[in-house]
């Protein structure tokens, strides 16, 4: 029985081959749409969590309050002349305007005796679109970084050629750099930056080293940079005003919290900062937005698993509209098979399964689709499956093809057979 009713429902699909295969491409385009959708979902995810580890969980970044940017961490407490922190800003009485951020708010940082979680600490100044040349050929540089060399291990930026700069070049200004592996192609091509000097506003770097290759994110290339000592920074680009960042690295990801505490208590008493006054800084915890990232990139991915999830939606509608047209067209058929003894069992099972062989086949077909779709970038984003979407998509596929094929299948299962057989 079950043979003949699977003959018969094959027949009846190759009867109408482009309906069906309309039908099919609706189940194809929403399982599809899911699988690749919810890839994009968990790819843009992924990508951000890289981008917050490449910072570790370990390091907090200060800001001022009005702006932000990418910090690194580092820097050794005799940069900063060894002094005593936690000395107060020479401004005195109620904080009339917002302070910014100064070297020595990170020396006050490195110092132990007040923030014993801290491991090290850094200023950090930038620089964008920073025009350098070498011999003739031009590359404006996305980020030019002043900072400390404790920058590189806290950035989590390994130098793949070459070395870091050092204590000592800081101390003494010299103009060295570490540049990403974007402008050593675009300034040197096949010739080795190492010992070489790029001229930056008129004045000449030494590269000391090259940075292991990061790759883009999105629309921002992580390799088009440059490092330096910050006294040279300063010199040459920024001028010795207010810090972009201080970006501070505690001793373990354990003790982050309570480091977040010490530097908070810090900069308040240096900032005049009390009572209803409000903090003209904010501090950045990496592993707090960790987790809110996490959190938020999951619901954006059901988001866009639910959107993707309509079409499918839609894909069932049109099963039932066509199996009821098929029902309506092949009314007098039905007669004939129930008047020689075909019992209510076969007609629903014939009908049943073609409308599931329609949303499995169309289902097979969208999850190749959305696996193939899923191999290229889409917006500077590169889509990762999530297998437990692939079995979700199908299965709900073929779910729709018995939900929304059982109707016109009962409608069919139901024709009296003089009824039918009277139909024209």
């Amino acid at each position: 029985m079950t043979r003949e009713v699977l003959r018969f429902a094959l027949r009846g699909l190759a009867a109408n081959k482009l309906r069906s295969g309309l039908t099919t491409l609706g189940i194809l385009i929403g399982v599809g749409a899911v699988i690749m959708l919810v890839a994009v979902g968990n790819g843009s995810s992924q990508q951000v969590q890289k981008n917050i580890e490449r910072l570790g969980t370990n390091t907090l970044t200060v800001m001022p309050s009005t702006a932000g940017g990418r910090g690194g961490a580092g820097g050794l407490a005799r940069l900063f002349g060894g002094g005593g922190a936690g000395g107060r800003s020479q401004q005195t009485g109620p904080r009339a305007q917002a302070k910014s951020l100064t070297v020595e708010d990170a020396r006050s940082l490195a110092d132990a005796a007040n923030v014993p979680s801290v491991k090290s600490v850094s200023p950090v100044v930038t620089s964008s679109s920073v025009n350098a040349t070498y011999e003739g050929t031009a590359h404006a540089i996305q980020q030019f970084v002043g900072t400390y060399p404790a920058y590189f291990e806290a950035s989590n930026d390994p130098v793949a050629r070459g070395t870091y700069f050092t204590d000592d070049d800081v101390l003494n200004g010299r103009k060295v750099a570490v540049i990403g592996n974007t402008v050593a192609e675009d300034l040197f091509g096949t010739v080795d930056p190492l010992g070489r000097q790029i001229t930056v506003s008129g004045v000449n770097f030494t590269v000391v080293g090259v940075l292991k290759t990061k790759g883009s994110s999105g629309f921002q290339d992580a390799d088009d940079v440059a490092i330096a000592p910050l006294p040279a920074v300063q010199q040459s680009l920024t001028g010795y005003g207010a810090l972009n960042q201080i970006v501070v690295q505690a001793k373990s990801p354990k003790v982050v919290d309570t480091a977040q505490a010490e530097v908070t208590d810090v900069l308040n008493q240096r900032h005049d900062i009390s009572g209803s006054n409000t903090a003209d800084f904010q501090i950045l915890n990496q592993a707090s937005l960790q987790s809110a990232i996490s959190s938020s990139s999951r619901t954006f991915t059901v988001l866009l698993g639910a959107v993707a999830a309509i079409s499918l939606l839609v894909g069932g509608i049109g099963i039932t509209n066509i199996m009821l047209v098929t029902v309506t067209e092949r009314t007098r058929e039905i007669g004939i098979r129930k008047a020689i003894g075909a019992p209510k069992s076969a007609i629903l099972g014939q009908f049943l399964v073609e409308a599931t062989v329609l949303s499995l086949l169309g289902g097979l077909l969208g999850v190749a689709a959305g696996v193939v779709g899923s191999q290229f970038t889409v917006l500077g984003v590169r889509p990762v499956i999530v297998p437990s979407s692939i079995a979700l998509a199908l299965g709900v596929s073929v779910a729709i093809g018995l939900f929304f094929g059982s109707y016109p299948a009962n409608r069919a299962a139901k024709l009296r057979p003089i009824e039918a057989l009277r139909h024209e």
